[in-house]
């Protein structure tokens, strides 16, 4: 059976947002292997959700035999990309960029192989830190009309609230890197976000105007629910790729609640499951769909994590609404004898879980009959509990309808 072009394959699973010269790269990744980017800029010390769709981009390209080039942008984070922020991003030291990028690449060795040169994972410090600032700007910098670059989204966006000459050079800094990967390695197409869009024409055209060779782009939609909002979000912040800043269980959990209409997106864009399947599972209706987001849930965290995690979030995840509770994989906060006392608050408790930001949100979830400690609501605000209420040194939390928080007493 013929391979079919990865082009269509994007397409029909739901990531090309915008294409340049969409008939050429269709034609392009139909004939040959093309060599391609995606840069990442460390910035946190975790790859995020979002950043899972175009890691997923860059697994099913090389399925389809081009070849990936994670590109590890810790010297363009030193500056910082002002697309889609209303502030300046937080100068960081390079060592602290160095770890980021690190802990970046264990994610990318998950989903891409980097046996014999089938991947790389440049860093663009390598060329930019040895710039010459009037040497790059004679070569570079020529080549840009800030009346151009002003008319820019990721620009506009910001000159109300102050836009640096600092952060302006990040478009020319982007660029060049694909001039250089494309002079290296003969990189001809840059991939990103939506948000990337201007950069990236800003690359493909430098690479023009200074070779005359054609360079493409394509940019993926960005995450969002059927209401046009962006997910990822929870109430802890983003919804992190390591394990440390976002658990299995919780990992699982969001994506176990997402709403209906979001299931047959989720499944496209972030499983590897026959376009056919997903579009059975996300035609289900009522209870049915229930399982749709189950194999969701677990699909997802078995790629980011482990068989073994999502097997465990699972069983957890029953053990809860079969009201057992008693699975050893259900969120747990360790609670000394000593902490407790003659007794403590509810709020305080839950602060301790990490269950609340603040006392204000706690008293408010009580007022609204949001929590509940081992199955009874919690009607009062200074309500307490003290060693009584743990039954054999576990107490059991609910907040909302689905957050569920084991209180362990040692």
């Amino acid at each position: 059976m013929e391979k079919r072009n990865v082009f269509d394959v994007l397409k029909e699973r739901g990531y090309i947002e915008q294409c340049t010269h969409e008939e050429e790269v269709r034609e392009l990744l139909g004939n040959e292997s093309v060599t391609f980017y995606i840069g990442f800029d460390p910035t946190a010390d975790s790859l995020h959700i979002g950043h899972y769709i175009q890691i997923m981009v860059m697994s099913i390209m090389q399925q389809h035999g081009h070849k990936p080039i994670a590109l590890l942008g810790d010297g363009t984070t030193m500056i910082g990309d002002p697309s889609d922020r209303t502030g300046m991003r937080s100068i960081m030291t390079f060592e602290t960029i160095t770890e980021n990028a690190e802990n970046f690449k264990k994610v990318f060795e998950k989903f891409l192989d980097f046996s014999d040169s089938k991947a790389l994972m440049p860093r663009n410090s390598e060329w930019l830190l040895p710039l010459n600032y009037l040497e790059f700007m004679r070569e570079v910098g020529v080549h840009f009309s800030v009346n151009r670059m002003i008319a820019a989204d990721c620009y506009k966006n910001r000159m109300e609230q102050g836009l640096t000459f600092f952060e302006f050079g990040y478009m020319l800094m982007q660029a060049y890197d694909f001039y250089v990967l494309n002079d290296r390695y003969n990189c001809k197409m840059q991939f990103g976000g939506n948000d990337q869009w201007s950069n990236i024409i800003a690359g493909v055209d430098l690479i023009r105007k200074k070779t005359g060779k054609q360079a493409y782009g394509m940019t993926f939609s960005l995450l969002t629910n059927s209401e046009g909002n962006k997910m990822g979000k929870t109430e802890k912040g983003a919804l992190w790729l390591d394990r440390n800043k976002t658990t299995p269980y919780d990992f699982y959990q969001y994506w176990r609640n997402i709403d209906d209409a979001d299931v047959e997106k989720c499944l496209a864009l972030l499983t590897f499951m026959p376009m056919d399947e997903v579009r059975r599972l996300g035609s289900l209706e009522g209870a049915e769909i229930n399982k749709a987001k189950e194999i969701l849930a677990f699909e997802v965290t078995k790629l980011i994590h482990s068989e073994e995690d999502a097997i465990k979030a699972q069983e957890a995840a029953k053990a809860l609404f079969a009201g057992g509770g008693d699975s050893e994989n259900i969120p747990t906060t360790e609670l000394t004898k000593a902490e407790l006392g003659e007794s403590m608050t509810v709020i305080d408790l839950m602060v301790k879980a990490s269950l609340i930001k603040s006392k204000s949100e706690g008293r408010r979830l009580i007022q609204q009959s949001g929590v509940s400690v081992n199955d009874q609501v919690v009607e009062e605000v200074n309500a307490t509990v003290s060693e009584a209420d743990f039954d054999d040194g576990k107490l059991m939390i609910k907040k909302g309808k689905k957050v569920y928080h084991r209180i362990k007493l040692v």
